[in-house]
This record gives C-alpha cells, sequence and structure tokens, in this order.
C-alpha cells in the first residue's frame, strides 16, 4: 500500500495529478477560441461548437468501456496507452488544415482522454491507504480543475499573440511529459486482481443502474445540469467577442475563473448534505443557477461575470451531491453506476449547443438565458421528483 506522506505518495500523487491538468487542459482548451474558429472558417456558433463537443462526447462514450477494460487490462497500462494516443492527436491537432479535420482529431483525441478519468480513483482506491486516500483524491479533483481553467487561460493568451493552433505545441510536449511521469512514477499495481472482460456482463450492470429511479433521475439531474451550463460559456464566448464588448481570447479565457466558486460549491456539497436531504440540496444549487443565469441578462459586464460565478457555485453543488448520491445509492457494481453517471454528464456536455441553438437564433443571448432558465426549471421538477421517490422508497 501507498502511505500518506511516504515518498511514493508523493510521487504517484504528483503523476496523476499532473496527468489530470493535461488531459483536462486538452479538453477544455478550445472552448474560449470557438469565436476565432466561427470566423476563420465561416461557420455558425452551432457549426463551429462541434470542434469543441466532439471531445467531450467522445470522452464520454468512452466511459462506457473503459472501466471494464480496466479491470481486465490494468489500471497503469490503460492509463499509459491513452495518455499516448492522446499525445499524438495533439500533435496531428498542429497540422489540421480544414474544420473537418479539427472535429475528426478532437473525436479521437477525446475517446483517449477518457482513459484517466476512468480509472484514476480506481487504482488509487487499490493501492493508497485509506489516509492517503482521502488526500490524493482531493488533489486530483482540485487538479482536474486547474486543468480547465489554466487549458482556457493558455489558449486564449496564445491566439492571440499567434494562431489558434499555436496551443497544441505546449500541450504535446506536456502530454509527454504526463506519459513519462505515470511511466517513471507511478507503481505497478499491487491491490489489483485481473477480472476477464465480459461485454454481457458490463451491459447488464448498465441497464440494471438505469431501472433503479434513484440513480436514473440522478443521471439526469447530472447531465442535464452540464447540458446547459457548460454551454452558457459557449454562447456568452460569441456575445463578448462582439459589439460592444469587443473583447479578445485572453479575456474571455479568463471568465473561466469564475469556475473557482465551484471549488468553494463542491467543498461545502457534504455541510449541505448534513442540513438538508439531498435531492432538497440538488434543488438549491440549481435555484442558485437560475439566480445567476438572469443575472447575465444585464448588459454590465461586471454583472454578466457576477452571474457566471454565481452559476459555477451552483453548478458544483449540484454535481457534487449528485455524483455522490449515485456513489451511495448503487447497490452493485459501484464503479459502473459511476461511470454511467459521467456518461450522462458528458454527452450532456456535447450536446446542450444543439438544444440552444434555436433560442440564440431567436434573441441571442436572451433566447439563451430563457432557454437555459426553461431547461434548469425542468432539472428542478427532477430534483423534487427524486426527494419524493426517496422518501417513498424510506417509508417516509
Amino acid at each position: 500500500m501507498i502511505e500518506y506522506k511516504s515518498p511514493a505518495f508523493y510521487r504517484s500523487t504528483f503523476a496523476l495529478c499532473f496527468a489530470a491538468v493535461v488531459v483536462f487542459a486538452n479538453l477544455h482548451l478550445l472552448q474560449p477560441l470557438l469565436p476565432v474558429l466561427s470566423r476563420e472558417f465561416a461557420l455558425t456558433p452551432l457549426q463551429t461548437s462541434w470542434a469543441y463537443g466532439a471531445g467531450t462526447l467522445a470522452l464520454g462514450l468512452s466511459l462506457l468501456v473503459y472501466a471494464a477494460l480496466s479491470d481486465a487490462w490494468g489500471r497503469r497500462k490503460l492509463l499509459l496507452l491513452t495518455l499516448v494516443g492522446m499525445t499524438l492527436c495533439t500533435l496531428a491537432l498542429t497540422q489540421v488544415e480544414s474544420f473537418a479535420a479539427l472535429v475528426f482529431w478532437r473525436a479521437l483525441q477525446g475517446l483517449f482522454l477518457g482513459g484517466l478519468p476512468a480509472v484514476a480513483i480506481a487504482y488509487m482506491g487499490e493501492e493508497y491507504s485509506k489516509p492517503a486516500l482521502v488526500t490524493a483524491v482531493g488533489f486530483y479533483i482540485s487538479a482536474n480543475s486547474l486543468g480547465g481553467i489554466s487549458g482556457r487561460l493558455m489558449a486564449g493568451a496564445l491566439a492571440d499573440i499567434g494562431h489558434w493552433q499555436w496551443v497544441f505545441w505546449p500541450v504535446t510536449l506536456l502530454g509527454a511529459v504526463s506519459c513519462y511521469l505515470i511511466w517513471r512514477f507511478l507503481p505497478r499495481s499491487k491491490g489489483f486482481s485481473v477480472t476477464p472482460f465480459r461485454l454481457r456482463q458490463a451491459l447488464a450492470d448498465n441497464l440494471f443502474h438505469l431501472r433503479q429511479p434513484l440513480l436514473l433521475l440522478s443521471y439526469l439531474i447530472g447531465g442535464l445540469n452540464f447540458f446547459i451550463f457548460l454551454n452558457q460559456y459557449t454562447y456568452i464566448a460569441f456575445v463578448l467577442s462582439g459589439a460592444p464588448y469587443y473583447l479578445s481570447s485572453f479575456w474571455i479565457g479568463l471568465l473561466f475563473v469564475t469556475y473557482f466558486t465551484g471549488t468553494v460549491g463542491s467543498a461545502i456539497s457534504g455541510k449541505v448534505a448534513l442540513k438538508l436531504p439531498v435531492p432538497l440540496g440538488m434543488a438549491l444549487g440549481v435555484l442558485i443557477l437560475i439566480l445567476g443565469t438572469v443575472i447575465t441578462l444585464s448588459s454590465s459586464l461586471w454583472l454578466i461575470v457576477l452571474g457566471f460565478f454565481i452559476n459555477a457555485f451552483g453548478f458544483f453543488l449540484t454535481h457534487s451531491l449528485a455524483s455522490s448520491w449515485v456513489n451511495q445509492h448503487a447497490s452493485r457494481a459501484k464503479a459502473s453506476a459511476s461511470a454511467l453517471y459521467l456518461v450522462f454528464y458528458y454527452v450532456g456536455a456535447s450536446t446542450g449547443g444543439v438544444y440552444l441553438q434555436p433560442f440564440w437564433q431567436w434573441h441571442a443571448w436572451s433566447g439563451v438565458v430563457w432557454g437555459a432558465v426553461l431547461m434548469y426549471a425542468a432539472t428542478l421538477l427532477l430534483c423534487l421528483w427524486l426527494w419524493q421517490r426517496s422518501r417513498l422508497q424510506q417509508g417516509l
């Protein structure tokens, strides 16, 4: 076992966290560049969003098989293979000349990006002692957020001083470093036992989870929240790049600093769960999302930014509660139950732009806001339905 504060703990945790930063930087770096890509390739916002959405969609779908594959192949081996694949795809993205090629390589990259979120915490759970596990998972989740923010900031800054494709060069180098760190510092598994891959069993587990109302409702809540939340950032980027703001890619990238309030929302989710039933805690998060979204109707840049700070807090509060609810209420195959939650989560992220596009065409940002509020209201009803179902199950 890897013990807390041992040299192996620091080396392996650093390797996993560095890889997490690189993976989530790759996943999210194109989002602040969508207005630039729209102009470069003469595309609509919805068409352009697939340069970003193809990666999140492929990542989400890959999670359906990675958890089971890692049981058969081993966590470390799968992690290395997917990190190498991610790095090679990022290198290929430095050479694309058409939008179709960009979407293709982003989708292929997304398939490889799913390796780390599928196996990292499972590896820690098998190889770390309990005190080491709690600390390492905290570092790892923080690295996920740092990667998403730093990738967007890096992309915006490099696009401002050169070409949008420049960002793929340093990220390729970082990907190569992450492969080396995992190969060099992540110990071979000792607590892992091989489980042969059985497609029928994997499908049976997923179908079982989908038939459980307390799980299915939480999957829908998590998916619909990200369905709207992430894509609000996509459409606001087009708003802020035009009149009267004319913000550059760097300043649009800075908007993602609002994610930091999400860290607070995640941190206090445990305390909220002690004060309220978890579904009502999720409902509180959705109400906060509605408040933040309505505030962005203002033409003041500062109020728009404030609205996104509020949004991030509400989103991550609900997301943290929903993901923990899944883990607590899965009666079997907990790993596949959690993976299925992430499938809904990332598929929602990649398809929300399609839902919001008609609202954007109808009334630009005001239309997006009302489309978002409509879906958040539906999500709020799902939270209340989950609360009612859980009370019935408990006999209250």
